[in-house]
C-alpha cells in the first residue's frame, strides 16, 4: 500500500476522543490512524454487505469511501440492509448510505456512484481507490470486480452470503489467488438459489460485511495475516468458522501464465443474483 497519510489532518480534541479505541491498538496509533484518513475504499453494493462493512469504515475514519448502487431502498432490504431505514423507501439507496454515513462520522467524505458498474465504466470507478470491497448481489457484478482488480492490480476484499452461511476472502493480485482461481465461470443459472427463494438471515450478512470492513482496514494499516489464499466459510447456525486454503491456478484465465482475459467483459446478466 501507498503512503496513505494525509498532511492536512490535525488531531483536534473531539478526534481523539472519537478515535481513542483505535489509536491505543498496537500497530495503529496515530500514524495508523493518519492512514485510514488518507484511504480510499470503494464499497459496490449498499445491500446486506455493503452496508454493515461501510458504516464500520466510516466509524474508523476512513477517509473517503465511494459507494456504488443502482437500487432503490425496498422495504425487504430493511432486514438486513442497515444504512436505510423505513423512511427511506423509495429513495436511492446511495444518497440514504451518504446521509447514514455522513451523520455516523462527518470527517468522512462519501463518494456517490448512482449507477450500474459495467465492464465500460469499472476502471474509472475502480482506478481512484486504495481498495475495494465487493458486496454484490449478482455473480456478473462478481465477476466484474475480480476482473477489473486483477488488471489493474488492486486489493479486492470478496464476501457472498446464503441463508445461515458466509464466506469471505481477500484478493490480493500477483501475491495470491483471485476469484477465478477458485471459481473458474459464473454457475449456470438457476443453479444458485437467490434470498427471495432461499432467504437469509440478516445478521449473517452483518458478520460477513463486518469482516469485510476489517479486512479493508488490515491492509490499510499494514496488519499481517489477511484472508489471501484462503476462504473463511462461516456457518453461523452452528457457530462452526473455517478455513480452507486455495492455491493459485497457473490456468487462471486472467491471473495465471497465460491469462486469456485480457480486457474487460460484461458476462449475461441471465446469471441470476445472489444474497446481499
Amino acid at each position: 500500500m501507498p503512503d496513505l497519510s494525509p498532511q492536512s489532518f490535525d488531531f483536534t480534541d473531539d478526534r481523539i476522543e472519537r478515535y481513542s479505541r483505535n489509536m491505543i491498538l498496537p500497530g495503529v496509533g496515530g500514524k495508523g490512524q493518519r492512514r485510514l484518513a488518507g484511504a480510499k475504499v470503494l464499497v459496490v453494493g449498499a445491500g446486506g454487505l455493503g452496508s454493515p462493512c461501510a458504516f464500520y469504515l466510516a466509524a474508523a475514519g476512513v477517509g473517503q469511501i465511494g459507494i456504488v448502487d443502482s437500487d432503490t431502498v425496498d422495504l425487504s432490504n430493511l432486514q438486513r440492509q442497515i444504512l436505510h431505514s423505513t423512511s427511506d423507501l423509495g429513495r436511492p439507496k446511495v444518497e440514504s448510505a451518504k446521509e447514514t454515513l455522513t451523520a455516523l462520522n462527518p470527517d468522512v467524505q462519501v463518494n456517490l456512484v448512482p449507477d450500474r458498474i459495467n465492464a465500460d465504466n469499472a476502471r474509472t470507478i475502480v482506478e481512484p481507490y486504495d481498495v475495494i470491497v465487493d458486496g454484490a448481489d449478482n455473480f456478473p457484478t462478481r465477476y466484474l470486480m475480480n476482473d477489473v482488480c486483477v488488471l489493474l492490480e488492486k486489493p479486492l476484499v470478496h464476501a457472498g452470503v446464503y441463508q445461515f452461511e458466509g464466506q469471505i476472502l481477500t484478493i490480493l493480485p500477483g501475491q495470491g489467488p483471485c476469484y477465478r482461481c477458485i471459481f473458474r465461470e459464473p454457475p449456470p443459472p438457476g443453479t444458485v438459489p437467490s434470498c427471495q427463494e432461499g432467504g437469509i438471515l440478516g445478521a449473517v450478512a452483518g458478520v460477513l460485511g463486518s469482516l469485510q470492513a476489517a479486512e479493508a482496514l488490515k491492509l490499510i494499516l499494514g496488519l499481517d495475516d489477511a484472508l489471501v489464499g484462503r476462504i473463511l466459510v462461516f456457518d453461523i447456525l452452528h457457530m462452526r468458522p473455517r478455513v480452507v486454503k486455495i492455491p493459485k491456478a497457473a490456468d487462471c484465465p486472467i491471473c495465471g501464465k497465460n491469462p486469456s482475459i485480457t480486457e474487460l467483459q460484461d458476462i449475461e446478466q441471465s446469471c441470476e443474483r445472489t444474497n446481499a
